[in-house]
């Protein structure tokens, strides 16, 4: 068999996957292969649009689902060894993964950052390391302690449907649970809207629920759609644990509660419902839109986080304030993470747009 006559799929099949399945990586749940990160921006052309073709990752390497380590990228062997090394470089880096593999088939070029001394060494197929040695070179990377672990590994909600965050939810969700694991109370997320805020919400709640670090969740929004549709989408996995807060009565026999502010506080001493538990009765606070009543330090909303000050908070917001009178910022400190709306259009998860002005007849002529 000529082997330079071979596809870049017949290298991946006969040489690079026997190799790292030999080094003892699970084929069904540490191994993805052609793992799409981006949609594709859309490019409009008078009233059509098209999306830009964009590649994916040949291999991506998991320590656990949600959880990756490192990016294979494969070569024709008419390509020398190293060839892939840049386009897996830009998978890594959406990834936030330090481990990158380029194969022709005949070894490995190994990408190594957490090996200051020597970024890169060409390996032989035979010695592709083991899911334990880069989960550990991965450890001391990050810094992660023996205390930290059982809630960094904590699993993701699977509906079994196959889902799976798009990687800036994955990089919103894990360094949220990073930082809390540090014993940070005070979080800040900014994603762009339309890119997935609630559901990034929902698995970080998730994950901290079920590893038992957080016993009873607030989440907080400032309009009833939102709590509603919260409920009945994304949080709907939560089932019988979950009770939306009505009639200005907190009820503590359950353990998710989404409220609305309004429904919490007021200006009249009967209308602040949140006093009917103790100050520590909720050790997690998600707080949607943050960017509005509870950025400001006077604001009646404020109280309820400073009432429950003693828990986790995590405010999430498309657009943080930060003027004279409001900072979401001197709040909840800078943010753990950021998806903007430009990286949103540049990877297609949102749609491109244009500027129409429009003078109204009144405000021209006076």
């Amino acid at each position: 068999m000529d082997k330079k006559s071979l596809s870049e799929t017949d290298i991946i099949s006969k040489y690079i996957m026997p190799a790292v399945q030999n080094a003892g990586w699970d084929l069904m749940t540490q191994i993805r292969q052609e793992v799409k990160l981006r949609d594709g921006k859309v490019i409009v052309r008078g009233q059509l649009g098209v999306r830009k073709t964009v590649k994916s990752a040949d291999i991506v390497l998991y320590h656990q689902p949600n959880i990756p380590l490192a990016v294979i990228e494969a070569k024709a062997n008419k390509h020398e060894v190293g060839k892939g090394i840049q386009q897996g470089l830009d998978y890594a880096r959406l990834l936030e993964v330090p481990f990158v593999f380029s194969s022709n088939g005949d070894g490995f070029i190994f990408h190594d950052k957490t090996n200051t001394d020597q970024l890169e060494t060409q390996i032989q197929l035979s010695d592709f390391p083991s899911p334990e040695q880069l989960w550990q070179k991965y450890c001391k990377f990050r810094g992660f302690t023996a205390a930290q672990l059982p809630l960094i590994t904590q699993n993701y909600h699977d509906d079994g449907s196959g889902k799976t965050p798009r990687y800036y939810q994955l990089q919103a969700i894990n360094k949220t649970i990073e930082a809390v694991s540090k014993d940070k109370n005070r979080i800040l997320l900014v994603m762009a809207t339309g890119t997935g805020k609630t559901y990034t919400a929902f698995q970080i709640i998730w994950r901290l629920w079920k590893a038992r670090q957080k016993k009873r969740i607030l989440f907080l929004a400032d309009r009833n759609i939102l709590v509603d549709q919260t409920r009945i989408n994304d949080f709907q996995p939560f089932g019988q644990a979950m009770t939306k807060v009505t009639g200005r009565t907190v009820d503590p026999a359950f353990e998710i509660h989404l409220a609305l502010y309004q429904a919490l506080t007021g200006p009249e001493e009967n209308q602040k419902a949140y006093k009917q538990v103790d100050k520590d009765f909720f050790d997690l606070i998600i707080i949607d839109e943050c960017h509005r009543g509870s950025a400001a330090e006077d604001s009646a909303w404020r109280e309820i986080l400073e009432y429950f000050s003693s828990a986790t908070q995590i405010g999430l917001t498309a657009t943080p304030k930060e003027t004279e009178e409001v900072s979401n910022i001197d709040y909840f400190g800078e943010p753990v993470f950021t998806y903007t709306l430009k990286q949103g259009i540049e990877d297609g998860f949102l749609a491109p747009y244009k500027v129409v002005r429009v003078d109204i007849d009144i405000d021209l002529q006076g």
